[in-house]
């Protein structure tokens, strides 16, 4: 089957079907290109949506993610984000591998398309131009020999007829065999011309439309192809995005089983313990002795002693403490406004707090002491004496934080002395950061507060333990730049004022390029062109392990 030479004569129904396959492609690229605007509006929405519902950061709904329902729907939220990717990801793969790939083949098909049918109308031009020749040497063979015709008549009558001189009879003869000379001549060129024609005739329907139908139909041929591996390109691209989506539903599933109502349960009793005891039985108060009546000291009263006088007749100036309504003020620094069971979380947190201030400064300090150190061997990469401002800013801020933990630990062990005995894991949970300061911060428990409220104990010098400075490189090496060996996040911000030191921003990624020697120092890269060393403690630090000379922590 060719067109060639089944359609040799539907030049203008192949030039009209070809440019229908144009637009069809043309129509399938707005198809998809639509599709993409519609995944990307999708994927939009969806991170919206899952934005809209997201707790805010340091708010009261941000506090009610610790139960597992709440989380289950934090996990649902960040997994539909995951699923908004996906479709992000659909919309991208799509405009690269098909919209913008198509978008360039429908231009080369249209040019192509043009140079076939410029091909096809020259080859009918060309055999238009030979028929015309054609038929003009014909009219001209007719012509003639009409014209020899008449001459010969002509010529016979004047030969006849007596009374014409020999002369006019010689000259009719020599004007017809003029006349028939003629006709012989366009019957040559006409017999010429007819077999010339003939001959492109046979070529233009045999060799040039078939050749050039040919290339039409492979070009045709080449978009119909091409047409249905997009399709299968649209489809596979849907499908490679189906794993993730599965995982991303998972996800979901894994989240919802993980619920657990006994949990949920717990930390509501954990959240809302008063630690108060119930009220015990009222004693019977007989209104029939005239004698002065007390409450009984089982019963709670809103007075310190549980005790309230009362008038004969009257009613109990005092109430039950569970009935008793909530201060409306500002909230006391020792929390003290709280119920017992609260008031000891409340506590608790805030001397965890300030134990993570005080790591916090005491790494900042011995940062600040090594750097301190390493001026004084290597004067060259600093003035020692410009870090005694810093230095000594941050001892004060260490002194403060621990007078501050002390007072609230103090208050903590009155209030877990009054507490019945909590439960061994309670305990471990009120003690997580013992173990993690380092010896910041003493034990206070125990005689710390005076009768009168003061504080007896004196914070020693002494007892800052002292750091170890190590040697530093003595300078940075200009001659080529180290390759990098890993990452590191900033924990903290570090303002590199001194020579040889790099300001960080906390949250910010940069290149390690050589790893802590042991002086507490690493030094890092920006960019290309900006390097410097950090407090090891203001980093987190990722080595890649193929990198050479990296060290493989575990």
């Amino acid at each position: 089957m060719s067109w060639g030479t089944e359609l040799w004569d539907q030049f203008d129904n192949l030039e009209k079907h070809t440019q229908w396959g144009i637009d069809i492609l043309e129509k399938y690229i707005k198809f998809v290109k639509e599709r993409t605007e519609i995944e990307l509006s999708y994927a939009k929405q969806l991170r919206n949506l899952s934005k809209k519902y997201q707790p805010k950061k340091n708010s009261k709904e941000e506090e009610e993610y610790k139960y597992t329902a709440c989380k289950a729907f934090l996990s649902t939220l960040n997994e539909m984000n995951d699923y908004a990717g996906q479709h992000e990801v659909i919309s991208e793969n799509m405009t690269s591998q098909i919209t913008v790939d198509l978008m360039r083949y429908v231009q080369e098909l249209k040019q192509e398309r043009k140079s076939n049918f410029h091909d096809g109308r020259k080859a009918q031009q060309h055999i238009e131009t030979c028929w015309k020749q054609l038929e003009s040497s014909k009219r001209r063979f007719e012509r003639d020999c009409k014209e020899a015709d008449r001459a010969q008549q002509y010529f016979e009558k004047m030969d006849a007829d007596i009374n014409v001189t020999k002369a006019d009879v010689e000259k009719a003869r020599q004007q017809a065999q003029i006349r028939q000379q003629m006709a012989e001549d366009s019957k040559a060129d006409y017999s010429l011309i007819l077999q010339r024609f003939n001959q492109e005739q046979w070529e233009y329907y045999h060799t040039h439309i078939p050749n050039i139908f040919q290339k039409i139909q492979e070009m045709e041929e080449r978009r119909i192809v091409r047409i249905g591996e997009s399709m299968k390109t649209y489809a596979e691209v849907d499908r490679q995005v189906i794993p993730i989506i599965g995982k991303c539903l998972d996800g979901i599933v894994k989240a919802a089983e993980s619920i657990d109502q006994k949990n949920d349960s717990q930390l509501v009793v954990e959240a809302y313990k008063s630690g108060f005891e119930p009220p015990g039985d009222i004693e019977f108060e007989d209104y029939t002795q005239p004698m002065k009546r007390t409450v009984s000291d089982n019963s709670l009263s809103s007075s310190k002693e549980g005790k309230a006088e009362l008038k004969f007749g009257g009613k109990s100036r005092g109430k039950l403490w569970p009935f008793i309504k909530k201060n409306k003020g500002v909230t006391p620094e020792d929390f003290s406004n709280f119920p017992p069971e609260q008031r000891r979380k409340k506590l608790q947190q805030k001397v965890d707090d300030l134990n993570k201030e005080i790591q916090k400064e005491t790494d900042q300090r011995d940062a600040i002491t090594k750097m301190k150190d390493v001026y004084l061997k290597n004067p060259q990469m600093g003035d020692p004496a410009s870090l005694d401002h810093k230095l000594t800013e941050v001892t004060q801020n260490i002194e403060k934080l621990r007078l501050e933990a002390q007072k609230f630990e103090a208050w903590l062990a009155e209030v877990e002395g009054r507490l019945p005995a909590r439960s061994e894991q309670a305990r471990r949970q009120s003690g997580l950061y013992d173990g993690q300061t380092h010896q910041t911060v003493t034990n206070c428990a125990q005689d710390r507060e005076s009768p009168d409220g003061s504080y007896t104990e004196e914070h020693s010098q002494e007892s800052e333990h002292k750091v170890l400075a190590t040697d530093f490189d003595d300078e940075f090496d200009d001659e080529e730049p180290l390759p990098a060996i890993g990452t590191c996040k900033a924990l903290y911000t570090f303002e590199g004022q001194n020579e040889g030191t790099i300001s960080v921003v906390e949250g910010e990624t940069l290149s390690v390029i050589e790893e802590d020697k042991g002086d507490g120092w690493t030094r890092i890269r920006r960019n290309e062109d900006e390097e410097g060393y950090v407090p090891t403690s203001y980093v987190e630090v990722y080595l890649d392990k193929n990198a050479k000379g990296a060290k493989t922590y575990i």
